[in-house]
């Protein structure tokens, strides 16, 4: 794994440790499985952002404190310059930028995600949390599964959709597809 997954991972740990919470108890109320959790502390998965967003929502963190270790800081607004944010690389299939990552407070998470292409058989990888999302394809093609739906989008398409079904992406014709994604919380 990754040393971010490592660093990630021993962040969830000390918040568990500072919430004085055994790992049942915190994996319980940020709505994931004990054995998963440990494996995220541990860093040998990857975590999902979703996790993180969960995570976030139910120990009133920021999901920038939990991916870079630093608090937000900005109030006013926060201007990213194209190719910048903060990488948030949880899955080879996808490649997140957070677009809003300094801002203090903020209500929705604004990402920029590539999506790699795979294969047509290849399964998708689900997640769920709380919260609505909206994605906007900005280049390719890509099938999103939401629940037991799977829409196309392809460039200037987009989708609005409740965030606690399972959802999950999947570029097609064999390149990357790009997207940008608001995630509320």
């Amino acid at each position: 794994m990754t040393n971010l997954n490592q660093e990630i991972g021993q962040r969830l740990r000390g918040l568990r440790e500072l919430c004085e919470l055994d790992a049942a108890a915190f994996a319980a109320r940020a709505g994931v499985d004990q054995a998963e959790l440990l494996a995220y502390e541990s860093g040998a998965h990857d975590i999902p952002v979703s996790v993180l967003h969960n995570v976030a929502q139910a120990f009133g963190v920021s999901t920038t404190e939990l991916m870079t270790g630093e608090s937000a800081k900005l109030h006013q607004y926060c201007v990213v310059r194209g190719g910048g944010g903060v990488s948030v690389n949880r899955r080879e299939e996808y490649d997140y930028r957070s677009l809003a990552y300094n801002f203090a407070a903020r209500r929705m998470e604004p990402m920029y995600i590539t999506i790699q292409p795979g294969g047509r058989e290849e399964p998708f990888h689900l997640n769920s949390h709380s919260g609505q999302e909206f994605h906007y394809c900005l280049e390719g093609a890509f099938a999103i599964r939401i629940g037991e739906h799977i829409v196309t989008l392809e460039q200037g398409d987009s989708i609005y959709f409740d965030s606690s079904y399972p959802h999950g992406m999947k570029a097609l014709g064999g390149a990357q597809a790009k997207s940008l994604v608001i995630i509320t919380m």
